[in-house]
């Protein structure tokens, strides 16, 4: 899979010697792609992209991976700040409010898994903007199709049970605590409740349950072993 160059003036070196270690997935949040790579492009807009997906599964190259292009903004996952320095950004030509179709879907498999041959990725690692910034952000949503990317061992798969990740013999957790160990930085509870079930249990609706603490426990133990 080749992209096509275009490239963007936004971006730096990465800073204190650091390579990437993770991927952050966006929405793009406009009409369409043309648009969002024109502003992704845009020296005044001083925001960019390493990859930009189409709807159509074309694929835009706009920062070289050994740079530091500026998608992230504040936050921090697992404790780590300047994301910008530490990540790939892509993302994806969606007004965050529709499916992402089959053809861009494949496109950013194909993507990730040549980025993980690439580099020295955990499949923890690989996160929606939302995880990172939850205050703030909401994307790649609820539509995105995380489930597929852990079935293809391209990014964490959700434990089904048990067997995977056995729940503490103590009881669960608080879910506030579960989230922290996951690598959720601090933000207001139901912001991080949110950005959890994005990324976990999409189909997810309404306050807290014993649910997302059993879900959010697992996915705890076997991210960050007590």
């Amino acid at each position: 899979m080749t992209p096509v160059w275009h490239p963007s003036p936004n971006f730096g070196a990465r800073r204190d010697g650091l390579q990437p270690s993770m991927v952050v997935i966006h929405f793009t949040g406009m009409a369409n792609c043309a648009a969002a790579l024109e502003r992704l492009c845009d020296p005044a807009a001083q925001v960019s992209s390493h990859y930009l997906i189409a709807e159509d599964g074309m694929l835009w190259a706009l920062v070289a991976e050994d740079q530091r292009a500026w998608h992230a903004g504040a936050g921090e996952w697992r404790g780590m700040g300047d994301v910008n320095s530490r990540s790939i950004g892509i993302e994806l030509a969606n007004t965050g409010h529709h499916p992402f179709p089959e053809p861009q879907m494949r496109c950013l498999t194909a993507l990730l898994a040549q980025v993980h041959g690439r580099w020295d990725i955990e499949l923890r690692d690989v996160i929606g903007h939302s995880d990172m910034a939850a205050d703030r952000k909401e994307d790649p949503g609820p539509r995105f199709d995380w489930a597929r990317l852990g079935r293809m061992g391209l990014a964490l798969a959700v434990p089904l049970a048990t067997v995977d990740a056995p729940l503490p013999r103590s009881g669960l957790p608080q879910l506030e605590d579960s989230l922290t160990r996951i690598g959720y930085p601090d933000a207001p509870p139901d912001r991080r409740l949110m950005a959890f079930r994005h990324r976990f249990s999409p189909q997810a609706r309404g306050p807290e349950t014993g649910a997302d603490r059993a879900l959010a426990a697992r996915i705890a133990a076997l991210t960050q072993p007590l």
